[in-house]
């Protein structure tokens, strides 16, 4: 088990983080999780604390959005993910992490960036309808970005904010998809050697803010107008393009 106090300091408030986005706020904030983590552990050792913790969060996720989500959607992009998941756990000894979270973190700043300035020159967008293609595309990416730095977020959401569902049907949705994803993670995270002893312990001191940040992040959604949280969906989604990019260079350049 971790016993460094520094870990603990940036662990706490990332769990936190994690649980408001999970709760409700669109999944752009918890793309900052495992990189505060991974500045006194290794990128890998993180995304295998935060797992188990992403599980437990998912069920009281599920309960708090309960029968709320969209069938055709989920039909297009669960499959894909565990082609993604399957991707990842077969190239986990050759991908790069930062190879991956730049190419990510491009596609996840120009998409939401061109919405943010269509919404600024008043330009309104038409909603899009669920897609075969384009939900294979983003649910196999989102499998494989959540399997390698927990950062399925960015692709789901690129998929599902055009289409403008209800918020709370857009965040049921996303709660399902990724309890699923998480769940099938845990058997190639266990094959891999991730989920040992250690990581598991930190894991367990750290789950109590599990309900407590999911339960934050309802509070918060409940309170929110339909236009602020699309707005606040796609400004996450810039800032975790941004972030995600940003940590793919430095981690090339090093």
């Amino acid at each position: 088990m971790i016993t460094d106090p520094i870990f603990y300091f940036l662990a706490i408030p990332a769990t936190l983080l994690y649980g408001i986005s999970k709760g409700g706020m669109g999944g752009g904030l918890g793309i900052v999780a495992v990189p505060m983590m991974a500045l006194v552990i290794s990128p890998s050792q993180a995304a295998a604390i935060m797992l188990p913790i992403l599980c437990v969060m998912d069920l009281f996720a599920v309960w708090g959005f309960r029968g709320v989500y969209d069938k055709p959607n989920l039909r297009i992009i669960l499959p894909a993910s565990l082609v993604g998941i399957g991707v990842g756990a077969a190239t986990y000894q050759y991908l790069s992490d930062d190879h991956i979270k730049l190419v990510v973190g491009v596609i996840a700043l120009v998409f939401a960036l061109n919405w943010v300035l269509q919404q600024l020159r008043g330009k309104v967008q038409q909603a899009k309808p669920a897609s075969k293609i384009a939900g294979w595309i983003y649910g196999a990416i989102a499998g494989l970005t959540s399997f390698s730095v927990h950062a399925g977020g960015p692709p789901i959401n690129m998929y599902l904010l055009p289409q403008q569902m209800n918020k709370t049907l857009f965040v049921g949705t996303t709660v399902i998809f990724f309890t699923v994803v998480n769940y099938v993670k845990l058997v190639p995270y266990a094959w891999i050697g991730l989920l040992d002893s250690s990581n598991l312990m930190t894991s367990l001191a750290l789950v109590i803010l599990a309900p407590i940040g999911v339960r934050l992040g309802m509070y918060m959604h409940h309170r929110i107008n339909e236009g602020w949280f699309y707005w606040i969906c796609y400004v996450l989604l810039v800032a975790a393009g941004g972030k995600l990019m940003y940590d793919g260079l430095a981690g090339l350049m090093q």
